[in-house]
């Protein structure tokens, strides 16, 4: 990461605490997949293990706290701040810190997903005030800078080579887990390390069952509808999303009913991620399209995303935040059926334009029966 990016990361961050009367901002993140990028977002720390700590304060340096027993894990040499320490507890050494310097408000990252039990209790029994800071921390590194735009098209470009290996090993006869294997080198292979998260909805007749599972041993058949939901980062960290349908077999008249609706539903969203469009309109846009065939959406459609997979703002009917270019979003509708049997589900990530959307996977919206001339271009 460039002098100039880090730079400007922390100016924001900055801003941010100033105009929130923050004395400093706790950041959390876990090994959790999708949990450890706000440290790397900050830092430049890559946790393999347990959890860390990054502590900026509104004047002075920053700190990455370590928990004892995590000194041999992770490269050290990495991380752009470079004072470090190792505590016992952590939460009993950021206490002590914000005592010491007379702190009153701490903004903290990760308050109710991240943060370690036993730091959340020693850090409570102190008189500096944790305030929650998820959704102002999420905003403020929602517009991306160019060259995190660029590390977001390299790790979209992983993912396109390994769903053309998928593409490539599908076949009826083998397990769920034998056709995403091809995929999950491509993906290690490319950067993303154990930053992954590849899941399916799948079932037979033409149809997926409307529960995600982890892809296993199950046999294929030729009529299964196959819908892997592929989630990586490439080195950089930055996470992508996408999704498309694979089956050999004829798709259930109901599946056939939901797959009419997708195209337009995902073109009428994409056309409204542009600057100044608050973001439940790309939510309705698509929602009520479905709704008039007589389908409702199973969840969120989507949310922005970026060194963490699931930031603020979600996109949903009650969403509030307004749309800035240079924000990078998954959207993924899954339409269930009225009896919760059957869904569809599709997966793009986007970046909010001037005037519209890009789409930064060139695929079309169709299902796969293996591979095709022309993925290449992809």
């Amino acid at each position: 990461m460039s002098a100039s990016e880090v730079g400007r990361r922390f100016r924001n961050i900055r801003e941010a605490l100033a105009k929130n009367h923050l004395d400093a901002l706790l950041v959390c993140g876990n090994q959790y997949s999708g949990f450890e990028g706000a440290i790397r977002y900050v830092s430049g720390f890559e946790i393999v293990h347990r959890y860390v700590y990054a502590l900026i304060p509104l004047d002075g340096d920053p700190v990455v706290v370590f928990p004892a027993e995590a000194r041999w894990i992770g490269d050290k040499r990495k991380p752009w701040i470079r004072d470090h320490v190792w505590a016992a507890v952590p939460g009993e050494w950021i206490r002590e810190q914000a005592e010491k310097q007379g702190w009153k408000r701490l903004g903290v990252y990760g308050l109710s997903q991240v943060m370690a039990v036993r730091d959340y209790a020693a850090l409570s029994g102190g008189a500096c005030e944790m305030v929650p800071f998820d959704v102002e921390f999420d905003l403020l590194r929602a517009v991306k800078s160019e060259e995190e735009i660029r590390a977001v098209r390299r790790s979209m470009a992983i993912l396109l080579d390994g769903f053309r290996a998928l593409l490539e090993a599908y076949a009826p006869g083998k397990t769920e887990a034998e056709i995403m294997a091809p995929a999950v080198e491509k993906f290690f292979a490319g950067g993303a390390g154990p930053r992954m998260m590849n899941i399916v909805l799948s079932g037979t007749g033409g149809e997926a069952e409307a529960h995600f599972k982890v892809p296993g041993e199950r046999r294929v058949n030729p009529d299964d509808l196959l819908l892997y939901s592929l989630e990586i980062t490439g080195p950089e960290g930055y996470w992508v999303e996408f999704s498309r349908g694979i089956s050999k077999g004829p798709l259930s008249a109901r599946t056939q009913r939901m797959a009419a609706c997708y195209p337009d539903a995902m073109e009428a969203a994409r056309r409204l991620m542009r600057e100044g469009e608050p973001v439940s309109n790309v939510h309705r846009a698509s929602a009520e399209i479905f709704a008039r065939n007589g389908f409702r959406l199973g969840h969120l459609s989507g949310h922005s995303i970026g060194a963490t997979m699931l930031e603020h703002p979600s996109i949903g009917e009650k969403s509030t935040t307004t749309l800035r270019e240079n924000m990078i979003l998954s959207f993924h509708p899954q339409v269930v059926d009225e009896k919760g049997e059957a869904c569809l589900y599709t997966q793009d990530t986007y970046r909010v334009g001037a005037a519209e959307g890009e789409c930064l996977a060139r695929v079309p919206w169709k299902m796969f029966a293996g591979p095709e001339s022309g993925m290449e271009n992809w």
